[in-house]
């Protein structure tokens, strides 16, 4: 490292500190950071672009935030010039990831996995240009292995090793069964690194094992290793279970801008700031003003998850339908005295009901009485509006708030 440093100018030394503040931000671990460090400046000394690798497996094509996790960093690299691999898991997503998995995946075909890459693609153009972005399909060269290229490679690995996984071991003693074709998975993961030579692997931390397969194929088939970039795991709405779609616990980047607004005004103020470290696209110097703001509360809690939701509706839907999703919020929801947070229903009911029905059925009141008195004492409000008549109709749908009392309040959500 040290010899690669003296040839820099200040001019590159600079550049090479600006660079490692981008990446380091946000960043779980990185394996090694001297080894980053190195690549960065051997690519400004030399004035060639790095090769940064995402490996995907297309199971699952809705985009939320916390897929963008690791998208943002990508984006960050491409911007300083660097060259982005999508390597899509075209012949890997037929076995499927066993990772942090209880029982083996289910094996997708090859027309689901095509059609869960191009839904891919879609979303992925919202964070960074992927008309510079590398599209690899890893069947390309696994596909093409014989039979002795597949002993030759399970040679290079050792069965306690792959057994480290926590998932592998699990299952093991708990008497459930791992097949042996999932072992191969981290190989050939592993192999991907191989073929495309690739500098930088990013991924979550629950990829941990995976990416480090990367360097070790890599060192056995005499490549220089590549650097292994762990991104943390976003918590979602709830502020415990890791966002997930099926949790319900997720702001969908799809989402429509009042949609996505409100979800994220939901955020746990404990989470604020890794929301804003880790899915904004905020310079270091941004977030270290933000993070200063809201540490010595010179920002109150309620503006900086203001400024969080509309930075997150910006980036996704622009600036302007940013600015009227707030106005929505503001007018909505803070002009008529409703909570930061409200707990989310899932309807699978009707999409007109009686209001007097609807209040039962979301359990806010235990009778039809009840809730006929609480109508009369004009103690009911849907989105924000007081309900005069016991006998409305209610067009239910996505994002509605129904409010009972002053302190009872549901946001539904379409099942």
């Amino acid at each position: 490292m040290n010899q690669i440093m003296a040839q820099l100018n200040e001019k590159q030394r600079i550049e090479v500190k600006r660079q490692m503040d981008i990446y380091k931000q946000g960043v779980q671990d990185i394996i090694p950071t001297e080894e980053l460090e190195t690549k960065v400046a051997k690519s400004n000394l030399e004035n060639s672009p790095l090769k940064i690798k995402l490996g995907l497996d297309p199971s699952a094509p809705d985009v939320h935030l916390g897929h963008t996790v690791v998208l943002n960093k990508l984006r960050q690299f491409q911007q300083n010039g660097h060259i982005i691999q999508l390597i899509i898991g075209d012949f890997t997503g037929k076995i499927g990831d066993p990772t942090g998995k209880s029982v083996a995946r289910k094996q997708l075909t090859t027309e689901e996995v095509e059609h869960n890459a191009k839904t891919y693609f879609e979303q992925f153009g919202k964070i960074i240009d992927m008309e510079k972005v590398e599209l690899h399909y890893n069947s390309k060269w696994l596909s093409k292995l014989n039979f002795e290229d597949v002993i030759n490679l399970a040679g290079k690995i050792t069965v306690a090793r792959l057994l480290e996984r926590d998932d592998f071991d699990e299952r093991i003693s708990t008497g459930k069964p791992v097949s042996l074709h999932e072992f191969f998975y981290p190989l050939m993961q592993g192999y991907d690194s191989v073929m495309l030579e690739c500098d930088i692997e990013l991924g979550g931390t629950d990829q941990h094992f995976n990416i480090l397969m990367g360097r070790h194929y890599q060192e056995k088939f005499g490549k220089e290793k590549q650097v292994a970039m762990l991104m943390p795991l976003l918590e979602g709405l709830d502020g415990v279970e890791k966002m997930s779609k099926s949790k319900k616990n997720y702001i969908g980047i799809d989402e429509a801008p009042q949609d996505m607004y409100g979800k994220a005004m939901s955020i746990p103020d404990s989470l604020m700031t890794k929301y804003f470290e880790l899915v904004t696209n905020f310079s270091p110097e941004e977030l270290q003003r933000v993070k200063g703001e809201i540490k010595s509360e010179k920002m109150h809690p309620r503006d900086a998850k203001m400024l969080l939701a509309k930075t997150i509706v910006e980036m996704y839907h622009g600036e302007k339908a940013a600015e009227t999703a707030e106005q929505y919020f503001i007018t909505v929801f803070q002009q008529g005295t409703m909570p930061d947070e409200i707990p989310t229903v899932e309807w699978s009911g009707a999409a007109e009901v009686p209001v007097v029905d609807l209040i039962v059925e979301l359990k806010m009141l235990t009778s039809k009485s009840e809730a006929r008195r609480m109508i009369a004492n004009r103690g009911v409000k849907i989105n924000g509006e007081k309900v005069e008549d016991t006998n409305q109709l209610v067009s239910v749908e996505d994002g509605l708030v129904v409010q009972v009392g002053k302190r009872k309040f549901v946001r539904i959500k379409i099942g």
